[in-house]
């Protein structure tokens, strides 16, 4: 870094009708965090109807509101963006519901400042086993299911992916590309480890209910189910788009061959193919779109490449436009 550079921390609120919270949240940041020069916090407004954004101006926040809400996902990426812009170093996320305590970003932001992480998460599951408390088992279930599939699919062993209170590095933060309006967590978890960033997790306690309001993510579980694997396919098909599409591929080559197979030796048995003849006609077009398939696979794979270059030149552009800037 250059001689007198200051280090930034921004802590990014995103904010839906949360007045009553909200000066829990920005008051409870720390004042001072061991290797961090500047503290500034940005609350991402994503269509409040209250007084949350007359609040976090009143308590000294950057303000970024939105006229309509377009969702937490889009939230969290405007949000990165405007910390970018305002020369964060380090960028932490945490929700306006005061369900986390302020006083643990200096237990994210630790880890990042003393070069043992890129990408630090809370964990509510890691050292604390009282989480599962009554009312919270549906969505514990689910949280869990999506940290055993995110772990499958990374190669990990995380204890949470569903937890929004993270801290990001700035190098992260300007390579990140999701696309998910929906949600993000899952979708940075993916594209994090895509790029081989390393990754922590910090365990920190959480109230297991929200004080104020409700949960505009979650209220829905379908919904927020339908869309988080929505987002997750998505993501695996663009990152992994050989194995994604190569595997498909094999699996209904495998089935078209079995089919055959079947047909085969029923036809050296009974020296007929009928009553299955329909099996040759479903064992040729299985086969024949598997090979499709992995033809396919291979397509995606060589724009994956392009796709991979293209964002190491968005990235270039970004890090010579922001170092401008700053």
């Amino acid at each position: 870094m250059p001689v007198g550079y200051s280090q930034q921390l921004v802590v990014m609120v995103p904010c839906l009708n949360e007045e009553k919270t909200l000066p829990l949240v920005i008051n409870g940041i720390p004042k001072f965090i061991k290797g961090i020069d500047k503290i500034k916090v940005l609350v991402i407004n994503d269509g409040s109807k209250d007084h949350s954004v007359e609040v976090a101006k009143k308590l000294g926040a950057h303000v970024l509101s939105h006229k309509t809400s377009k969702g937490l996902g889009k939230t969290f990426q405007d949000g990165i963006e405007e910390s970018l812009r305002l020369g964060a170093d380090i960028i932490v996320n945490i929700d306006g519901d005061n369900q986390f305590n302020s006083v643990d970003i200096a237990k994210l932001v630790k880890p990042i400042t003393e070069g043992e992480a890129d990408f630090v998460t809370a964990s509510r599951y890691l050292d604390y086993l009282d989480f599962n408390l009554k009312g919270r088992g549906i969505k514990n279930f689910g949280n869990k299911m999506f940290t055993w599939l995110i772990n499958k699919i990374t190669g990990n062993n995380f204890s949470d992916v569903s937890c929004g209170f993270r801290a990001y590095s700035r190098e992260v933060a300007m390579k990140l590309r999701l696309f998910g309006h929906f949600t993000y967590t899952h979708e940075t978890f993916l594209d994090i480890s895509h790029k081989n960033f390393v990754i922590k997790e910090i365990a920190v306690k959480v109230e297991p209910k929200r004080k104020e309001g409700k949960s505009h993510i979650s209220g829905n579980l379908v919904k927020y189910g339908y869309s988080a694997i929505k987002i997750i396919v998505r993501s695996v098909r663009d990152h992994e788009p050989l194995k994604f599409f190569g595997y498909l591929g094999f699996l209904v080559m495998f089935i078209g061959i079995i089919n055959g197979a079947l047909l085969l030796i029923w036809y050296l048995i009974s020296g007929s193919l009928t009553p299955y003849k329909t099996l040759g006609f479903v064992s040729g077009f299985l086969l024949s779109f598997g090979f499709l398939l992995i033809i396919l696979a291979l397509m995606a794979d060589m724009m994956g490449r392009i796709r991979n270059i293209e964002e190491e030149i968005l990235y270039q552009i970004k890090k010579n436009y922001l170092e401008k800037k700053l």
